[in-house]
């Protein structure tokens, strides 16, 4: 071994002895709830695929169309050649959908994450206030800027107040995802909007697991929470989860999208994603907005495993989202529980730190739209099993 490896080997053998080893399972069939893996036939409560639009026939067909009408890559950024029609439609969509002025879209989530907080906190006298369990693509947006940070407890609005309070920053920015992608609750939108208009400050909403599945015909956390489009908000939501497809947006004001558009790093310096992906997403944007029945599913998908699980040892969290966390606590206790779960034909994923905060190592239930009620019932007869024999 060389000698610039031995520290790599060393902290991989760390993890290794911590239980925080992760490894990739390659599934041999497309994303839905049944899939095979390594010739293994596996029931999945581990995709974010909310909606079941990730295998949609007419997204398909969508996306087959694009790169027939379009090609396959874009071949450029968005502002040197790469910025086509597809693009733009999907952009006028989600503006349109979301109700806010103007879009931009991204490749990723992260991204799109990347492209706002330091853009609109970029200097010293600026500062930037954080919930406590965000994405780790905010935390790192974050980072990246210059302005001061303050970390406030999770959902704690009484804490923020005093951090904004107390702060004589230039520029505040108020950064929260809405529906926290380990924990499934929803942020406390209308009292962190309150905060916002009081400090004036820009409140950045991260709704990469409300978009479509939450509000009035998918239209996301804002929307259920009874709050409209306004300029201090910018919104980001990924098109990868409830979408079925990929990449992610921004949206906000005509002045704030057109700022992001000439000073955000991770939109001028990298390649648009395809066009025929911005076909799909437009697709699906379609189905999303006209299938309230797959919303309805879910939600009672989500009801009938709440109330299987009330009798288990195991604590699941407060959450009315497809998100859904059974808290075990130890590292070996989640991996044992999901490995058993595995056995019996159940990919449910077991979340350790760093993901997680120490000592809050979990299963991660997460259900679609395309779970059928006998698969949330096998779930359930399984969890019983193996709780019975713990």
């Amino acid at each position: 071994m060389r000698a610039l490896e031995i520290p790599l080997s060393s902290e991989l053998e760390k993890l290794a002895a911590a239980g925080l080893t992760r490894q990739r399972r390659r599934l041999d069939s497309p994303v839905n709830p049944h899939v095979t893996v390594a010739g293994q036939k596996m029931l999945l409560f581990a995709s974010n695929d909310y909606l079941g639009l990730a295998a949609h026939p007419d997204i398909i067909a969508a996306l087959s169309k694009g790169a027939r009408d379009w090609g396959v890559g874009s071949g450029a950024s968005h502002l040197v050649s790469g910025h086509l029609e597809a693009h733009e439609t999907l952009e006028q969509r989600l503006a349109e959908f979301t109700g806010f002025e103007r879009c931009l879209t991204f490749s990723t989530g992260y991204l799109a994450n990347l492209a706002v907080t330091p853009t609109l906190a970029a200097g010293r006298d600026d500062a930037i206030f954080a919930d406590r369990l965000n994405h780790a693509s905010l935390i790192d947006a974050a980072q990246l800027s210059r302005a001061r940070q303050h970390r406030y407890p999770h959902g704690d609005m009484a804490a923020l107040e005093r951090l904004l309070s107390k702060s004589a920053a230039k520029t505040k920015v108020i950064v929260s995802d809405a529906v926290f992608s380990m924990d499934g609750d929803l942020a406390p939108l209308p009292d962190l909007f309150r905060l916002a208009e009081r400090f004036d400050a820009w409140l950045v909403i991260d709704d990469a697991h409300g978009f479509g599945v939450l509000g009035a015909e998918g239209r996301g956390s804002l929307a259920c929470c009874g709050i409209r489009p306004h300029p201090r908000i910018l919104l980001m939501a990924t098109l990868g989860k409830a979408a079925g497809v990929g990449g992610a947006f921004v949206a906000g004001s005509k002045l704030a999208i057109e700022y992001l558009l000439q000073k955000a790093r991770s939109y001028i310096f990298t390649t648009a994603q395809p066009p025929a992906i911005a076909v799909a997403a437009t697709k699906s944007l379609e189905i999303i907005q006209a299938d309230e029945a797959r919303r309805a599913h879910l939600q009672a998908l989500i009801r009938q495993l709440r109330a299987g699980c009330a009798a288990l040892p195991w604590r699941l969290l407060p959450s009315v989202t497809a998100i859904q966390p059974l808290m075990l606590g130890e590292n070996d206790k989640a991996l044992a529980l999901s490995r058993q779960l595995w056995r019996r034909g159940l990919w449910v994923a077991a979340i350790r730190p760093p993901t997680v905060p120490p000592g809050t190592a979990r299963l991660r239930i997460s259900l679609s739209a395309a779970h059928r009620e006998e698969d949330v019932a096998k779930l359930l007869h399984a969890l019983r099993e193996l709780a019975a024999g713990n």
